[in-house]
């Protein structure tokens, strides 16, 4: 006998939803649309903050038709206040996000994120961690002597840049290289391993 039904095809699996953080111009974030457009990361982001009003982002989200907003914390330079990072964990879970990607974002991350998103919360450091953790690691390492720096993507725990490593990409430093030229090197390889490694995990 045939069977006339043919069978019910499987469903699509739900797409990760992602959360992005970001203080800046926005490069990272940038590199994870155009993954998501090309197909080769399985994901969508469901909203964009910054703690920076003006940060170039948050036109890079308005543009993509992503949902943007702004962080107010008039108090802090380096962290949220607990009652301005638990009303950041509502407005990320109201848009449905479950993995949160700190691009650029220049805050150290709490209790009430980590508590909120455990072991979903990863960040892209410009140096091969643990060597140069914190700001312009790009400039500390071309101070130090280093024969080379890279970028990390690792998991965030609530120490400054200590959580467990993902992935890494290495960049050589130039003899010519000033702060600015290696920077923007590690930035090119920022934007090859966030994707990559956001790919997999989505995957």
């Amino acid at each position: 006998m045939i069977n006339q039904n043919p069978p019910t095809p499987a469903a699509p699996a739900a797409l990760r939803t992602l959360g992005i953080l970001g203080s800046g111009k926005g490069s990272n974030f940038a590199a994870i649309l155009r993954a998501i457009q090309a197909g080769a990361l399985k994901a969508r982001v469901g909203l964009v903050l910054s703690d920076n009003p003006h940060a170039g982002i948050l036109d890079l989200g308005r543009a993509a038709g992503i949902e943007v907003g702004t962080i107010d914390e008039p108090r802090f330079k380096t962290r949220l206040s607990p009652e301005v990072e638990r009303e950041t964990v509502q407005r990320l879970l109201r848009a449905g996000v479950d993995l949160v990607v700190l691009a650029g974002y220049m805050r150290m991350v709490k209790e009430p994120l980590l508590a909120a998103f455990p072991g979903r919360i990863l960040n892209i450091h410009p140096s091969l961690l643990p060597k140069f953790p914190g700001l312009e690691s790009w400039r500390q390492a071309l101070e130090a002597g280093e024969s080379e720096t890279g970028c990390t993507v690792h998991w965030v725990d609530a120490g400054m840049d200590t959580g467990p490593v993902i992935a890494q990409e290495r960049v050589p430093i130039l003899p010519s290289d000033s702060p600015e030229s290696l920077h923007a090197r590690i930035q090119e390889a920022e934007h090859r391993i966030l994707p990559r490694v956001l790919a997999k995990i989505c995957a």
